[in-house]
């Protein structure tokens, strides 16, 4: 798109940013004495709870929305592959696994995708990949005959997130936003900062960190993998050395501490984007706010069911985008 063809786009998105939960509303949400009553509050926030006592439901309804919109008000969806995809490699894990245990899938399978999730899972089923992008289905053939021949669950996991950060680095490499860019080299970052000190704690060896670690420019894959070969010190000593010096007290709190430190980085980077009427940014910025939204959505509803107390549950709330 040209950037006069994001006029139009970024103007419905600023109508769409009022209708966005703030940092108010999700107070509320969390103030509320029970599920139900979240329930009912979020039906005045525009959620879609009337039809469905299920939570998974109500959210994957918001994220249909959300892609919904992204289809009106662009011509060409991929330039949104980079979130896309990690949709594709979800829905490639689900069906993956619901093939080697003979389960149904549809219920777990994300929306929003490059392909529908049921489409996958056909593949997958029927061993018939040509119809999946290149590097897709080789994941595809290649974790279900692990899973098949190994029953590792968690090696067919390895085997499908490195997929997927492969595929998001190489759409960055091409994008020729910057948003885009910055979002994708945060992510793949911090997802082989949480393989590193996963695997440290596992004591994995060498070659797993240098299978399972995905090339970014932030982080020096080599010196990291060695680092998780040492022990959780080590690689707390080597994030020291780099830009990610400030999550080292997070990661030392814990990964949903780190996660959360990530989410609030990234968000408050996108704030900027609410002046930029003319580049793909602020569509860009709405997406991750929306799914920043539905994720403290989640979170809430899930500690209502449990009855975990306000606090604990403000603790982990990300910052918002409004």
């Amino acid at each position: 798109m040209k950037s006069q063809d994001f006029i139009y786009a970024v103007s419905r998105i600023r109508m769409k940013e009022t209708k966005l939960l703030s940092r108010k509303d999700i107070d509320r949400l969390i103030s509320q004495a029970d599920y139900d009553s979240v329930l009912r509050t979020l039906s005045e926030f525009g959620y879609s709870c009337d039809n469905s006592d299920d939570s998974s439901d109500i959210l994957s309804i918001e994220q249909q929305k959300l892609w919904a919109l992204m289809a009106e008000l662009v011509d060409d969806m991929s330039v949104f592959d980079v979130f896309r995809l990690q949709n594709d490699y979800h829905n490639l894990k689900v069906s993956v696994k619901s093939v080697y245990s003979n389960k149904s899938p549809d219920s777990m399978f994300l929306s929003g995708g490059t392909l529908e999730g049921s489409q996958i899972y056909e593949c997958v089923k029927n061993r018939d990949y040509k119809e999946l992008p290149t590097l897709l289905g080789e994941t595809a053939a290649n974790a279900l005959d692990i899973l098949l021949k190994t029953g590792d669950g968690q090696l067919c996991d390895a085997i499908i997130d490195k997929a997927s950060l492969d595929a998001l680095a190489e759409f960055a490499s091409k994008a020729q936003d910057e948003v885009i860019k910055d979002y994708a080299e945060l992510y793949i970052a911090s997802a082989n900062v949480k393989i590193a000190v996963r695997g440290a704690k596992l004591e994995k060896s060498l070659e797993f960190f240098n299978q399972a670690l995905a090339n970014c420019n932030s982080l020096n894959k080599d010196n990291l993998a060695k680092s998780a070969v040492k022990g959780f010190d080590e690689i707390c000593a080597y994030l020291n050395t780099t830009k990610y010096k400030d999550a080292v007290e997070y990661i030392k709190k814990s990964m949903s501490s780190f996660e959360k430190w990530c989410d609030d980085l990234l968000i408050s980077g996108m704030k900027k984007q609410k002046s930029e009427p003319f580049t793909i940014g602020p569509l860009v910025a709405y997406i991750l706010a929306k799914q920043n939204e539905i994720k403290a959505v989640r979170l809430i509803l899930i500690a209502k069911i449990n009855g975990f107390d306000d606090i604990k549950i403000n603790e982990r709330i990300r910052e918002m985008y409004v």
